[in-house]
Protein backbone atom coordinates (compact mmCIF):
# COMPACT_ATOMS: atom_id res chain seq x y z
CA UNK A 1 0.00 0.00 0.00
CA UNK A 2 2.55 2.26 0.96
CA UNK A 3 4.64 1.16 -2.17
CA UNK A 4 1.30 2.32 -4.19
CA UNK A 5 1.01 5.35 -2.48
CA UNK A 6 4.57 6.34 -3.29
CA UNK A 7 3.68 5.87 -7.20
CA UNK A 8 1.41 8.07 -7.16
CA UNK A 9 3.12 10.48 -5.57
CA UNK A 10 5.65 10.99 -7.55
CA UNK A 11 3.33 10.58 -11.14
CA UNK A 12 1.48 13.77 -9.67
CA UNK A 13 4.69 15.27 -9.00
CA UNK A 14 6.28 14.87 -12.37
CA UNK A 15 3.30 15.92 -14.00
CA UNK A 16 3.20 19.20 -11.82
CA UNK A 17 6.43 20.04 -12.83
CA UNK A 18 5.90 18.44 -16.74
CA UNK A 19 2.60 21.45 -17.02
CA UNK A 20 4.71 24.47 -15.29
CA UNK A 21 7.31 23.71 -18.21
CA UNK A 22 5.01 23.92 -20.79
CA UNK A 23 4.07 27.79 -19.53
CA UNK A 24 7.12 28.74 -20.81
CA UNK A 25 8.21 29.10 -24.86
CA UNK A 26 11.56 31.06 -24.43
CA UNK A 27 14.72 30.29 -23.16
CA UNK A 28 18.30 31.52 -22.84
CA UNK A 29 21.23 29.04 -22.99
CA UNK A 30 24.57 30.44 -21.34
CA UNK A 31 27.18 29.76 -23.84
CA UNK A 32 29.80 28.77 -21.05
CA UNK A 33 28.11 26.26 -18.26
CA UNK A 34 30.63 26.70 -14.83
CA UNK A 35 32.54 23.29 -15.20
CA UNK A 36 33.87 24.04 -18.35
CA UNK A 37 36.89 26.08 -18.70
CA UNK A 38 36.14 27.75 -22.38
CA UNK A 39 32.54 29.03 -24.43
CA UNK A 40 30.87 26.11 -26.15
CA UNK A 41 33.47 24.00 -24.89
CA UNK A 42 32.57 19.78 -26.19
CA UNK A 43 29.79 22.03 -28.00
CA UNK A 44 27.64 21.71 -25.36
CA UNK A 45 25.71 25.27 -26.13
CA UNK A 46 25.29 24.35 -29.42
CA UNK A 47 24.44 21.06 -28.57
CA UNK A 48 21.67 21.96 -25.67
CA UNK A 49 20.46 24.94 -28.61
CA UNK A 50 19.57 21.86 -30.91
CA UNK A 51 18.04 19.66 -28.44
CA UNK A 52 15.68 22.76 -27.19
CA UNK A 53 14.77 23.78 -30.78
CA UNK A 54 13.81 20.35 -31.48
CA UNK A 55 11.63 20.34 -27.84
CA UNK A 56 9.97 23.28 -29.26
CA UNK A 57 11.35 25.96 -27.28
CA UNK A 58 12.31 29.77 -28.71
CA UNK A 59 16.12 29.38 -27.88
CA UNK A 60 18.68 32.69 -27.31
CA UNK A 61 21.88 32.59 -26.30
CA UNK A 62 23.34 34.76 -23.40
CA UNK A 63 24.87 37.04 -25.60
CA UNK A 64 21.98 37.60 -28.32
CA UNK A 65 18.95 40.35 -27.28
CA UNK A 66 15.85 38.62 -26.30
CA UNK A 67 12.92 41.20 -28.07
CA UNK A 68 11.30 43.65 -25.70
CA UNK A 69 7.89 42.51 -26.62
CA UNK A 70 8.65 38.67 -24.31
CA UNK A 71 8.36 39.50 -20.97
CA UNK A 72 11.42 39.09 -18.72
CA UNK A 73 9.80 36.47 -16.42
CA UNK A 74 8.18 34.89 -19.22
CA UNK A 75 11.65 33.66 -20.02
CA UNK A 76 13.35 30.37 -19.01
CA UNK A 77 17.15 30.37 -17.71
CA UNK A 78 18.65 27.20 -19.01
CA UNK A 79 22.09 25.57 -17.01
CA UNK A 80 23.86 22.55 -17.60
CA UNK A 81 25.46 20.76 -14.32
CA UNK A 82 27.65 18.16 -13.51
CA UNK A 83 27.15 15.62 -10.70
CA UNK A 84 29.88 13.88 -9.42
CA UNK A 85 30.94 10.42 -10.38
CA UNK A 86 33.45 7.83 -10.76
CA UNK A 87 34.95 6.65 -13.77
CA UNK A 88 31.54 8.29 -15.71
CA UNK A 89 30.44 11.50 -16.42
CA UNK A 90 27.28 12.78 -15.06
CA UNK A 91 25.24 15.82 -16.42
CA UNK A 92 21.38 17.27 -15.83
CA UNK A 93 20.01 20.01 -16.85
CA UNK A 94 17.70 22.66 -14.99
CA UNK A 95 15.42 25.69 -16.05
CA UNK A 96 14.88 28.37 -13.54
CA UNK A 97 12.54 31.41 -13.48
CA UNK A 98 13.61 34.95 -13.41
CA UNK A 99 13.13 34.35 -9.64
CA UNK A 100 16.27 31.73 -9.96
CA UNK A 101 13.58 29.50 -8.51
CA UNK A 102 13.69 25.70 -10.63
CA UNK A 103 11.12 25.17 -12.80
CA UNK A 104 12.22 21.73 -13.73
CA UNK A 105 15.06 19.65 -13.54
CA UNK A 106 15.77 16.32 -15.67
CA UNK A 107 17.24 13.25 -14.59
CA UNK A 108 20.73 12.21 -14.66
CA UNK A 109 22.52 11.70 -17.90
CA UNK A 110 25.38 9.15 -17.51
CA UNK A 111 28.01 8.34 -20.13
CA UNK A 112 31.04 5.62 -19.49
CA UNK A 113 32.79 7.00 -22.71
CA UNK A 114 36.35 7.50 -22.08
CA UNK A 115 37.00 10.64 -24.27
CA UNK A 116 35.90 13.87 -23.31
CA UNK A 117 34.04 14.59 -25.82
CA UNK A 118 31.86 11.91 -26.77
CA UNK A 119 31.39 11.49 -22.70
CA UNK A 120 29.97 14.94 -22.50
CA UNK A 121 27.53 14.88 -25.72
CA UNK A 122 26.53 11.11 -24.14
CA UNK A 123 25.43 12.11 -21.13
CA UNK A 124 23.97 15.31 -22.50
CA UNK A 125 21.56 13.65 -24.98
CA UNK A 126 20.65 11.19 -21.96
CA UNK A 127 19.79 13.74 -20.01
CA UNK A 128 17.61 15.28 -22.67
CA UNK A 129 15.83 12.25 -22.85
CA UNK A 130 13.70 12.93 -19.66
CA UNK A 131 12.59 16.30 -21.10
CA UNK A 132 11.61 14.79 -24.74
CA UNK A 133 9.47 12.03 -22.74
CA UNK A 134 7.28 15.23 -20.83
CA UNK A 135 6.02 15.84 -24.39
CA UNK A 136 6.27 19.06 -24.13
CA UNK A 137 3.68 21.55 -25.59
CA UNK A 138 3.47 25.60 -25.25
CA UNK A 139 0.12 26.35 -23.15
CA UNK A 140 -0.18 30.05 -24.03
CA UNK A 141 1.83 31.10 -20.26
CA UNK A 142 -1.21 31.19 -18.51
CA UNK A 143 0.34 30.26 -15.39
CA UNK A 144 3.75 32.45 -15.49
CA UNK A 145 4.24 34.63 -12.64
CA UNK A 146 4.63 37.65 -13.31
CA UNK A 147 8.10 39.57 -11.70
CA UNK A 148 8.00 42.20 -9.57
CA UNK A 149 7.50 46.14 -11.44
CA UNK A 150 9.38 48.95 -10.52
CA UNK A 151 8.18 51.91 -8.58
CA UNK A 152 5.90 54.01 -10.62
CA UNK A 153 7.03 57.66 -11.04
CA UNK A 154 3.77 58.86 -9.60
CA UNK A 155 4.55 56.78 -6.41
CA UNK A 156 8.33 58.53 -6.70
CA UNK A 157 6.53 61.91 -6.62
CA UNK A 158 4.81 61.13 -3.65
CA UNK A 159 7.78 60.97 -1.60
CA UNK A 160 10.90 63.49 -3.26
CA UNK A 161 10.77 66.67 -4.65
CA UNK A 162 9.48 67.26 -8.00
CA UNK A 163 12.98 69.23 -9.06
CA UNK A 164 14.23 65.50 -8.15
CA UNK A 165 11.94 62.96 -9.55
CA UNK A 166 13.97 62.99 -13.52
CA UNK A 167 16.83 61.63 -11.31
CA UNK A 168 14.91 58.22 -10.48
CA UNK A 169 14.21 57.62 -14.06
CA UNK A 170 15.77 54.87 -16.15
CA UNK A 171 17.42 57.18 -19.00
CA UNK A 172 16.53 56.49 -22.66
CA UNK A 173 19.89 55.83 -24.66
CA UNK A 174 21.97 57.34 -22.97
CA UNK A 175 25.62 56.80 -24.32
CA UNK A 176 28.05 55.48 -21.31
CA UNK A 177 30.79 57.16 -20.27
CA UNK A 178 33.73 54.49 -19.80
CA UNK A 179 35.18 56.52 -17.11
CA UNK A 180 32.44 57.22 -14.72
CA UNK A 181 32.02 55.00 -12.42
CA UNK A 182 28.38 53.10 -11.76
CA UNK A 183 27.13 51.41 -9.03
CA UNK A 184 25.31 48.02 -9.26
CA UNK A 185 22.55 48.51 -6.83
CA UNK A 186 20.88 44.95 -5.58
CA UNK A 187 17.10 43.93 -6.51
CA UNK A 188 14.90 40.97 -5.86
CA UNK A 189 15.75 37.87 -7.26
CA UNK A 190 19.35 38.64 -7.94
CA UNK A 191 19.03 41.21 -10.04
CA UNK A 192 20.53 44.73 -9.87
CA UNK A 193 20.16 48.22 -11.21
CA UNK A 194 22.67 50.32 -12.44
CA UNK A 195 22.81 53.94 -10.91
CA UNK A 196 25.54 56.93 -11.36
CA UNK A 197 26.27 59.62 -8.36
CA UNK A 198 23.64 61.74 -9.03
CA UNK A 199 21.78 59.10 -8.47
CA UNK A 200 20.22 58.12 -12.19
CA UNK A 201 19.15 54.30 -13.56
CA UNK A 202 21.60 54.04 -16.17
CA UNK A 203 20.77 49.78 -16.83
CA UNK A 204 18.81 47.17 -15.38
CA UNK A 205 20.37 43.86 -15.19
CA UNK A 206 18.68 40.44 -15.01
CA UNK A 207 20.69 37.67 -13.75
CA UNK A 208 21.58 34.76 -15.78
CA UNK A 209 23.29 31.28 -14.67
CA UNK A 210 26.28 32.66 -15.82
CA UNK A 211 27.62 35.16 -13.03
CA UNK A 212 29.65 36.96 -15.47
CA UNK A 213 26.17 37.78 -17.72
CA UNK A 214 23.39 39.43 -17.48
CA UNK A 215 20.21 40.31 -19.46
CA UNK A 216 20.51 44.22 -19.56
CA UNK A 217 17.92 46.74 -20.17
CA UNK A 218 18.78 50.60 -20.94
CA UNK A 219 16.06 52.26 -22.30
CA UNK A 220 14.94 50.87 -24.95
CA UNK A 221 17.92 48.95 -25.72
CA UNK A 222 18.35 45.31 -24.47
CA UNK A 223 21.50 43.28 -24.67
CA UNK A 224 23.70 41.90 -22.19
CA UNK A 225 26.71 43.14 -19.53
CA UNK A 226 29.25 40.82 -19.90
CA UNK A 227 32.74 40.46 -18.73
CA UNK A 228 35.72 40.11 -20.65
CA UNK A 229 39.22 40.05 -18.97
CA UNK A 230 37.80 41.70 -15.96
CA UNK A 231 36.18 44.44 -18.01
CA UNK A 232 32.12 44.85 -18.15
CA UNK A 233 30.93 45.30 -21.30
CA UNK A 234 27.14 45.89 -22.31
CA UNK A 235 26.72 44.29 -26.11
CA UNK A 236 23.32 44.96 -28.32
CA UNK A 237 22.67 45.03 -31.88
CA UNK A 238 21.68 48.33 -33.62
CA UNK A 239 20.81 48.61 -37.17
CA UNK A 240 22.28 44.99 -37.41
CA UNK A 241 25.73 45.77 -35.94
CA UNK A 242 26.50 44.78 -33.15
CA UNK A 243 27.49 47.53 -30.51
CA UNK A 244 29.94 47.18 -27.78
CA UNK A 245 30.06 49.44 -24.90
CA UNK A 246 32.73 49.17 -22.02
CA UNK A 247 31.08 50.31 -18.25
CA UNK A 248 32.83 50.63 -15.14
CA UNK A 249 30.75 48.94 -12.61
CA UNK A 250 31.40 48.49 -8.86
CA UNK A 251 29.40 45.46 -7.59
Amino acid sequence: MKKLFLFFLLLVSSLGIAQSLNDYKTVVVPLKFEFLKSENQYRLATLSKFNLNKVGFDVYYSNQVVPSTIDRCAVLNYDVVKDSGFLTTKLYITFKDCFGKIVYQSEVGVSREKEFQLAYTDALNKAFASIYELEYQYNGGTNVAMAEKPAKVEEVKQSVPATAVATTEVVINKAIDPNELLFAQPLAGGNYQLIDSKPTVIMKLFKTSDANSFLAQKGSQQGVLIKKENQWFFEYYQNDQLVSEKVNVKF
